[in-house]
């Protein structure tokens, strides 16, 4: 079954293509990326006029000056700003665009599919390391950095999804990531939970992440795969197979490509330690422990 082909009226395209182009435009232009995402969220908040009479001193509450301090990216915190191995440089732009994502899609306008599609399509062109042609994202995506994320082509983001990247994540082409999954791109030491490894996870053309599923670190997601709903992966899914459950494991092929799947006996395996990305801390970092507890064991083995 194919999908109906929707457009909005005349005028109200005539203002979406405006809009969408200015703030594109803007965005790679030579602007500092702060004032760029500060002024869209003030139009987009239709606070232009409180925002003007604050900058030129007039009465706010304390209420009102958070609210139009908050729309400057640079007044914002993220979790991932916390994280010690990132890229300050890159990550200093992608925070600024990744804020103007999430603020937009608190939005009404972030429900009118027409625009907000091609609005976070425009976006990812800035905060993506790379993103493909025709590509779907809908509302509530939410990422690590961004930019370590690369899409190919016709590929469809659905609500809610996490794209860990605090390694590396690559989704190729026509990949469809239903509502709720989430990629990772990092683990946890099993002891000492602040340690973290990165790794770089795949998801390979035609492959379809369903409802709720979890890919983990380090994993491939194979060409032409399906992961069924809720399902847990923890190790490679070969291609054209389908994989269901905790952990995932394959079921079946897929009808057709009988003869291009390779067999699949017993749990997928993990290659994990083959994707492992190494990370540098800076120097001058004065890192903490924000659980403040002893990792040794009251007999003082561990």
């Amino acid at each position: 079954m194919t999908k109906r082909h929707v457009s909005l009226p005349a005028e109200a395209e005539e203002g979406v293509e405006a809009f969408i182009t200015e703030v594109d435009d803007r965005l790679a232009g030579e602007e500092d990326t702060c004032e760029v995402v500060r002024d869209t969220l003030v139009d987009l908040y239709g606070d232009r006029e409180a925002y003007e009479r604050w900058q030129a001193g007039g009465d706010v509450s304390p209420a009102e000056r958070v609210r139009l301090q908050g729309y400057d990216p640079c007044n914002s915190t993220l979790e991932s700003e916390y994280y010690a191995e990132k890229d300050e440089a890159k990550f200093r732009r992608s925070k600024h665009l990744q804020w103007l994502w999430r603020q937009f899609d608190a939005t009404p306008m972030a429900d009118n599919v027409e625009f907000a599609i091609r609005f976070r399509r425009m976006l990812a062109d800035h905060l993506f390391e790379e993103c493909g042609e025709g590509c779907r994202f809908f509302k509530g995506i939410s990422f690590t950095y961004g930019h370590n994320i690369t899409v190919g082509d016709n590929t469809v983001v659905h609500d809610d999804v996490h794209l860990d990247d605090r390694g590396r994540l690559e989704i190729g082409n026509r990949v469809s990531i239903s509502d709720g999954a989430h990629l990772y791109s990092h683990d946890h030491d099993i002891v000492d939970q602040t340690q973290v490894t990165n790794f770089e996870t795949r998801v390979e053309d035609d492959a379809r992440v369903t409802y709720d599923a979890m890919v983990r670190a380090g994993c491939v997601v194979g060409e032409n795969s399906i992961v069924g709903a809720r399902a847990i992966v923890q190790g490679d899914v070969p291609a054209h197979h389908v994989v269901v459950g905790t952990p995932a494991k394959s079921v079946r092929v897929k009808p057709g490509f009988e003869d291009r799947a390779e067999p699949v006996e017993g749990r997928l395996v993990n290659r994990q330690d083959e994707r492992e990305i190494p990370s540098e801390l800076p120097p001058d970092l004065e890192p903490f422990d924000e659980f403040g507890r002893t990792l040794e064991p009251e007999d003082g083995t561990r």
